[in-house]
C-alpha cells in the first residue's frame, strides 16, 4: 500500500477530474447548442445517457406564451388566482447566510427562541466543527442555511413585489414555488404551452412528474445546488445566467452542514429577521459563492482555493426560446448548478 500526502492525493484528484472532464465534456467550458425539435434516440444516447448538457433553440416556437405573456396578460388571466411568493432580503434564497453581514447591510438578525435549549438537537460545538469559517469561541454559529419567507398573496400583488425590487424596499421577492405549481397555481396559463415536450418525454421513457413557473427579476440568485431529477429548463421570457459543475467537481465546493433557519418578514414587509427552525438539523450545502464581491475576492479564494483556482465552470445565459436540459438523477452524471 503506498502512502501519499495531502498535496500528492490533492494533485492526482485534479488530473483526475480534469481528464473526466476532457473525455465527457470537453474542456472550453460551453455547454452544446442545438437546433431543434430534436430526434429522441439522438437526444437520448448523446445527451441523457452521458449526461451531458445542451441548449436547444427553435424548439418551442409554437408556444403562444412567447408572444402572450406580458405583465398585462398575466396579471389578467391571474387576477383573482393566489399564488406563493418567496422574500428574501437580497435575492439569495435558499443559501448560507453570514449573520454579521446580515446585521450590518440589512439589520437582519437571529431571533432569540424560548426555552430553545431543550429544542437544539445538536450541540453548539458540533455546529460550528460542521460549518466553514465559524467562530469555535462565539456564541452562536455566526453561517446558516437559511430558507425564504413565503406567503401567499393575489398574483397581481406578487407581480408588483416583483417588478417594482428596486422601489419597494421590502426585500426581493420570487415566484418559485414547486409541486408542480404550473398546473395548480398556475393553471389558467396551461393552454399557453405545453405540459411536456414530446422528443424529450418518448427519450425520458415517460411524462414529467412536475410542470413548474419560475418569475423573478434581475436580483434573485440561486445558489450552487444539485437537484434529483432531469430538468428541461424552458426560457419564456427575459434571460437566466446558469454556472455548472460536473459531479466529478463536488469536492471543490466545500460542501458542509449547516443549522437551518427561515427568513422572517414584517407585516409591513420593510424589514427581515431570521429564525431558527426547531429541532435544529443541519443541512449539507454548498459553501462557494462563485461570484464574491470584490471585498471578499481576496478571502475567498484562500478560503476555497480548489474552486477559485481549478477548471472553469461552465457557463451559459438561456435567452427566450430556449431549452437547457440538465440531467441530475445520478450522481455520477448530473450537474451541478
Amino acid at each position: 500500500m503506498v502512502k501519499m500526502d495531502s498535496k500528492n492525493l490533492e494533485s492526482r484528484v485534479q488530473k483526475l477530474c480534469r481528464e473526466v472532464r476532457e473525455l465527457s465534456l470537453g474542456s472550453n467550458g460551453e455547454i452544446d447548442r442545438l437546433e431543434g425539435p430534436l430526434v429522441p434516440i439522438r437526444f437520448l444516447r448523446e445527451y441523457v445517457m452521458p449526461g451531458k448538457p445542451c441548449i436547444i433553440t427553435g424548439a418551442v416556437n409554437h408556444w403562444k406564451a412567447l408572444q402572450l405573456w406580458s405583465n398585462h396578460y398575466l396579471a389578467s388571466v391571474l387576477r383573482d388566482q393566489d399564488v406563493s411568493i418567496y422574500f428574501t432580503p437580497n435575492g439569495f434564497a435558499d443559501s448560507v447566510v453570514d449573520l454579521q453581514e446580515m446585521h450590518s447591510q440589512f439589520n437582519c438578525q437571529l431571533e432569540k427562541t424560548e426555552n430553545e435549549e431543550d429544542e437544539v438537537s445538536f450541540s453548539k460545538q458540533q455546529i460550528n466543527d460542521r460549518c466553514v469559517g465559524n467562530d469555535l469561541t462565539a456564541e452562536e454559529p455566526r453561517f446558516w442555511f437559511v430558507t425564504s419567507h413565503v406567503e401567499k398573496i393575489p398574483f397581481p400583488e406578487a407581480l408588483r413585489e416583483i417588478v417594482e425590487v428596486n422601489k419597494s424596499g421590502r426585500g426581493v421577492a420570487y415566484a418559485q414555488h414547486q409541486n408542480n405549481c404550473f398546473l395548480s397555481e398556475f393553471g389558467l396559463l396551461a393552454s399557453d404551452a405545453e405540459v411536456h415536450i414530446p422528443w424529450a418525454t418518448e427519450a425520458f421513457g415517460g411524462l414529467p412528474e412536475a410542470v413548474n413557473l419560475w418569475i423573478g427579476n434581475e436580483k434573485g440568485v440561486t445558489s450552487f445546488h444539485k437537484d434529483h431529477y432531469e430538468n428541461m429548463y424552458v426560457m419564456v421570457a427575459g434571460e437566466k445566467h446558469f454556472t455548472l459543475l460536473p459531479p466529478v467537481d463536488v469536492h471543490r465546493l466545500y460542501v458542509r452542514s449547516y443549522p437551518s433557519a427561515s427568513f422572517k418578514r414584517s407585516q409591513d414587509g420593510k424589514t427581515f429577521s431570521i429564525e431558527k427552525n426547531l429541532p435544529i438539523a443541519m443541512v449539507p450545502w454548498a459553501s462557494v459563492d462563485p461570484y464574491p464581491s470584490a471585498l471578499k475576492e481576496e478571502h475567498a479564494i484562500k478560503l476555497f482555493p480548489r474552486y477559485f483556482q481549478g477548471e472553469l465552470p461552465f457557463t451559459c445565459t438561456l435567452k427566450a426560446g430556449e431549452i437547457l436540459y440538465l440531467l441530475h438523477v445520478d450522481p455520477a452524471c448530473g450537474f451541478i448548478m
